[in-house]
C-alpha cells in the first residue's frame, strides 16, 4: 500500500504544478504525506456532496479537477462552505489534490479526454505549449472526424456521449452545414475564437460561451459553435486520469482501486425550453 506522498509523486508526473497558470491554485490541499492511500476517487468539484461520497466509499484520497481555494482564504472554519469541506476531509483522514490549469494542457490532457468521449481524432494542440519541443501539450485540441456529419448530426452525438446535464446542448451555426474538423476545449473556452478561427475547423465545442464573443465570432465566419455544461465537458478527465492512476498503480505492485464519480455536480438544476410561437416579430414588447 503507497503513502500519500507516493501517490501524490505519481500525479505531479502526470500534471506537474509548475505548469499551471499562475493565478491557479493546484497540488496538494489537505493530507498528511504519510498515510497510506487504497482508495482513490476522482472527480470534478470538491464540493461537499462530492466529499460525502468519499466519505461513504472509504477513499483515502479525493482528486479533483477544480481548485477549492482558488482566490485565497482567511478561514476555514466550519461555518462556510469549504471551511465544511476540508474539515469533513481532515476528520475523516481524506487527502485533496487538485489538477486544474496544468490538467488542462497535459499530454494527454483534458480535452484529449473530451475528444475521446466525442469519437474525434486528436490532430494537435490548439494553442501549443511553446515550453513543449514535441509540440503535444497545449490548451484545447483541434481534431478530426472519421466521416463527415452535419452539425445537428454532430451536436446530436455530443449530446449522446457527454453527461446529461441540466443545460444539455446548446449550438450557433447552420443545422445542415457539413462537419469535419472540430475544435474542442473543456471548460470555457470563449477566450480561444482567434485560435479556433486561425485553426480553419467547421466547428468549435466548449462551454461557457457568452452572447457578445459568440456574436461577434459568427459575424466573422461560418464557424459553428457548440456550448456544452462546463462540468459536462471536464468530466471525460475524470476517467482519463483514474485510468491513468490505474496503469501507475499496476506497475508499481500498489493495488489502488481508483473510482470515478458519476455524481453531477453541475450547478444547473432543470431547464424550461422556450415556447414555440408564431409571431414572426419574434421578441416579446
Amino acid at each position: 500500500m503507497p503513502r500519500l506522498s507516493e501517490v501524490i509523486a505519481a500525479l505531479e508526473n502526470l500534471w506537474p504544478a509548475e505548469r499551471a497558470e499562475s493565478w491557479d491554485a493546484v497540488g496538494t490541499v489537505v493530507g498528511e504525506p504519510d498515510q497510506d492511500v487504497s482508495r482513490v476517487l476522482f472527480a470534478v468539484d470538491p464540493v461537499q456532496e462530492i466529499v460525502d461520497e468519499a466519505v461513504k466509499l472509504g477513499a483515502d484520497l479525493l482528486v479533483t479537477h477544480h481548485p477549492l481555494y482558488l482566490r485565497g482564504t482567511t478561514t476555514v472554519a466550519a461555518s462556510t462552505f469549504k471551511g465544511r469541506v476540508v474539515h469533513t476531509l481532515i476528520k475523516n483522514d481524506i487527502a485533496l489534490h487538485v489538477a486544474h490549469t496544468n490538467a488542462d494542457t497535459a499530454d494527454p490532457g483534458v480535452s484529449d479526454a473530451l475528444a475521446g468521449a466525442l469519437d474525434l481524432r486528436v490532430v494537435r494542440p490548439l494553442v501549443p505549449d511553446p515550453t513543449d519541443p514535441e509540440g503535444r501539450r497545449g490548451l484545447g485540441r483541434v481534431c478530426e472526424l472519421e466521416h463527415p456529419l452535419t452539425v445537428r448530426e454532430f451536436a446530436a452525438r455530443a449530446a449522446e456521449r457527454l453527461p446529461a446535464t441540466a443545460q444539455g446542448l446548446r449550438v450557433a451555426g447552420d443545422p445542415e452545414g457539413t462537419v469535419r474538423t472540430v475544435a474542442v476545449s473543456g471548460g470555457s473556452g470563449d477566450s480561444l475564437f482567434d485560435h479556433v478561427r486561425a485553426a480553419g475547423v467547421d466547428a468549435f465545442l466548449t462551454a461557457d460561451l457568452r452572447h457578445h464573443p459568440v456574436s461577434e465570432a459568427r459575424a466573422q465566419s461560418p464557424l459553428a459553435l457548440l456550448d456544452a455544461a462546463h462540468w459536462a465537458t471536464e468530466w471525460p478527465w475524470c476517467e482519463l486520469g483514474a485510468a491513468q492512476l490505474d496503469e501507475i498503480s499496476d506497475r508499481n505492485g500498489w493495488d489502488l482501486r481508483v473510482h470515478v464519480s458519476k455524481t453531477v455536480t453541475d450547478p444547473w438544476t432543470a431547464h424550461a425550453a422556450s415556447a414555440p410561437t408564431s409571431d414572426t416579430m419574434g421578441a416579446p414588447n
